[in-house]
């Protein structure tokens, strides 16, 4: 990202005073954000993909007191039946999650936060809501930017440490709020809250513009969900042989025991002992944690692209270019001379400029035709993986 756009993005402040002063600290707001921003789509737009099947939709009511979810994908009808004039006993907003999946000015846009690592981004949550609507105050375990697109939202931050919920609600609702700050943000306007922060939005639009707020999220998985995953991929390397554990079990010691029954702790000791001989290295974590990272989620599906021969392929990159899918997820990690990529779960390794050139795709999500120049004739390799990632539909030409 340009230094003057990281500043005003960041209200004056530099990436790394970002990160040093306010990054899972404390909360930040910033006026004029982006200049001049309306949006990206208009209600109707986002009410549309709310209708695709394979757009993960929501709509939450806030009805006689009680809060009400529904999931999409919907249909007229369901827009229909909500109060076109809400009130304080019945208001509304729909939520539709990785809008960059299906934008690709909404993965631009998300370009412009990689001054956080691209490991940690989740998605572009856009949200829509008439007067009062909101999801009720709660907090969420991840940091969040929620930049103000059309209309406005009034914000409301508390600093409580009581953090139980409504029972019974379909969303963690928060069963007391305590205001502690609020401020009215307008088109461009972003504030950045930090985990488990407790916080509420109400839009506002007395009778004007309706609002719409763009929500870049950042995914934090739970230790135990970390550690979970990561002994499945273990499992995997011992039943691929990549972790040998040598020998058999034996107690050439074993001593007459009062039940037969019994495991004694002298064997519970032995098998511990031998189970403490798994070791990791950081290669190996970060080939978990790249693959886990990288992995798309149950409802992501690619679409292949119509199959070419790899010479047509070549031709057509020196020509035009190559990008990721907008669903598509690329991280890497570098090993001395080794650096392995990962994308959607799969990985590859490469050295030298080929490799190079892969991290640019990485960072930036597109290759020009000017990049590629004649590297792709010169590794066959690298030809062939990149015509293997474009027939998955995990590339698409520029």
């Amino acid at each position: 990202m340009a230094k003057n756009q990281a500043l005003q993005l960041l209200g004056g402040l530099t990436p790394t005073q970002f990160l040093a002063e306010y990054w899972q600290k404390k909360p930040l707001l910033i006026k004029n954000a982006i200049s001049n921003f309306q949006g990206l789509l208009s209600p109707e737009e986002l009410a549309g993909l709310a209708c695709e099947e394979d757009v993960q939709s929501r709509i939450v009511e806030y009805i006689k007191g009680k809060w009400h979810a529904s999931h999409g994908p919907f249909d007229d009808e369901d827009f229909a039946r909500l109060p076109q004039k809400p009130s304080a006993q019945h208001n509304w907003t729909l939520l539709v999650q990785s809008v960059n999946h299906y934008l690709a000015e909404a993965a631009e846009l998300l370009q412009q936060f990689d001054f956080i690592p691209h490991a940690r981004l989740d998605d572009l949550m856009v949200s829509y809501a008439p007067d009062g609507g909101g999801v009720g105050p709660h907090f969420d375990s991840y940091d969040v930017f929620l930049l103000q697109g059309q209309g406005r939202r009034l914000w409301r931050i508390s600093e409580q440490t009581d953090l139980s919920l409504i029972e019974g609600a379909p969303l963690r609702i928060l069963q007391n709020f305590d205001t502690a700050q609020e401020w009215l943000l307008g088109a461009g306007d972003m504030l950045y809250l930090p985990p488990h922060l407790a916080h509420w939005g109400i839009a506002v639009s007395e009778g004007k513009t309706d609002c719409m707020t763009y929500s870049i999220g950042f995914r934090a998985p739970k230790n135990q969900e970390l550690a979970s995953e990561f002994l499945g991929f273990m499992q995997d390397k011992l039943n691929q042989d990549q972790i040998i554990l040598p020998g058999i079990y034996q107690d050439a010691d074993l001593t007459l025991q009062n039940h037969a029954a019994e495991m004694s702790g002298a064997m519970v000791n032995k098998v511990s002992l031998d189970l403490q001989k798994i070791k990791w290295s950081d290669e190996l974590v970060a080939e978990f944690l790249g693959t886990y990272l990288s992995d798309p989620k149950a409802d992501v599906v690619f679409d292949a692209n119509k199959k070419i021969s790899i010479k047509s392929f070549s031709d057509k990159l020196a020509k035009l270019g190559i990008a990721l899918d907008l669903k598509s997820q690329m991280l890497f990690f570098c090993n001395t001379a080794l650096t392995t990529f990962f994308v959607n779960g799969e990985t590859a390794s490469f050295t030298g400029d080929s490799a190079e050139l892969l991290k640019t795709l990485a960072d930036k999500r597109h290759l020009l035709a000017s990049d590629i120049a004649n590297k792709v004739e010169q590794d066959q390799l690298l030809s062939k993986q990149l015509y293997d990632w474009y027939l998955a539909g995990y590339l698409t030409m520029i």
